[in-house]
């Protein structure tokens, strides 16, 4: 077992936090961190040191990405393979783990080393509980998007590994493009979240409108992308979903479930609108609007219009 930190992601922006938090793990153990990038070196990754790992494509599908990262680990032998944990990469994450025979934690934070013992932080109870695990080194850990600031530690080191021939792994049969203008809510100063309180898919422009006005974005609740389809996955805020911390958060008809409330409670300021007075969603709010949102959200949205 080599005494590196390697740090994998197929977003550029999350490697470069997950760079932070692999830098921070190999200051602590006396190991260093690596960033690993698949078939070939992004621009926008910012690390002391690289490993491109041939074979897989610039884009690989999870199955595909899993693979080579195996490869690579039985080839290099690093101690953690830290992953993000987006949609994608917990996939990927789970099968080099499995794989491997490795341990893998899940969400986790704060990560050290002692001994052969990797100890990290972890959110239970849809964050209201913070647990302290630990596992066998070698081991896979995944990590939330936005938890750790982008590194900017830069370096020119460059190795590359050859994981041969991968496009037999498994066969892609159609991909659907993300739709054109969609919005990385991780990146928005506002959002206006959209619950089981909105009636029809038709009001959703109402409240995409608030958010424009308020130069932000539109996200929504689990029920109204997973169960109803209203919205796209990638709008989706929650545990399972997104987590997100914007400047002003609007939660508009959310009854403010634990798994809702731990995507979005590091907002800075959280706005509410229920009908319901005992709702969840206003134990986590800074202020709160007992109302019917189709009364609200206009009036909020023509005050706005006449302050311009």
């Amino acid at each position: 077992m080599s005494e590196q930190v390697w740090a994998y992601s197929g977003s550029g922006e999350v490697q470069c936090e997950l760079m932070s938090a692999a830098l921070e793990l190999a200051e602590k153990s006396g190991r260093s961190a690596v960033a690993v990038e698949l078939g070939r070196q992004r621009e926008e990754v910012v690390a002391q040191s690289r490993l491109v790992v041939k074979g897989a494509g610039d884009d690989p599908l999870p199955e595909v990405a899993a693979e080579a990262l195996t490869r690579a680990a039985r080839s290099r032998h690093p101690s953690t393979i830290l992953v993000g944990a987006t949609r994608n990469g917990r996939e990927v994450a789970s099968r080099v783990a499995a794989r491997l025979g490795w341990p893998c934690l899940s969400e986790a934070s704060k990560l050290s080393i002692d001994g052969a013992q990797l100890q990290a932080n972890r959110t239970v109870f849809a964050g209201k509980v913070v647990a302290t695990v630990s596992c066998g080194l070698p081991a896979v850990v995944t990590i939330k998007p936005a938890f750790y600031p982008k590194s900017t530690a830069s370096g020119k080191e460059v190795d590359e590994f050859d994981a041969g021939e991968l496009t037999g792994v498994v066969k892609l049969l159609s991909r659907r493009k993300k739709e054109a203008g969609a919005v990385d809510l991780r990146k928005a100063k506002a959002i206006v979240s959209a619950g089981r309180g909105v009636k029809r898919k038709e009001d959703l422009p109402m409240l995409q409108s608030l958010a424009e006005e308020l130069g932000g974005a539109l996200g929504c609740s689990r029920p109204l992308s997973s169960d109803l389809g209203w919205l796209p996955e990638e709008c989706h805020i929650g545990l399972t979903g997104v987590t997100v911390k914007p400047d002003l958060y609007v939660a508009v008809g959310i009854s403010g479930q634990l798994q809702h409330i731990a995507g979005m409670k590091d907002s800075k300021v959280v706005v509410a609108v229920n009908t319901d007075k005992d709702a969840p969603i206003f134990q986590a709010s800074d202020y709160g609007i007992v109302a019917d949102l189709y009364q609200v959200v206009p009036a909020i949205k023509k005050a706005l219009e006449s302050r311009r």
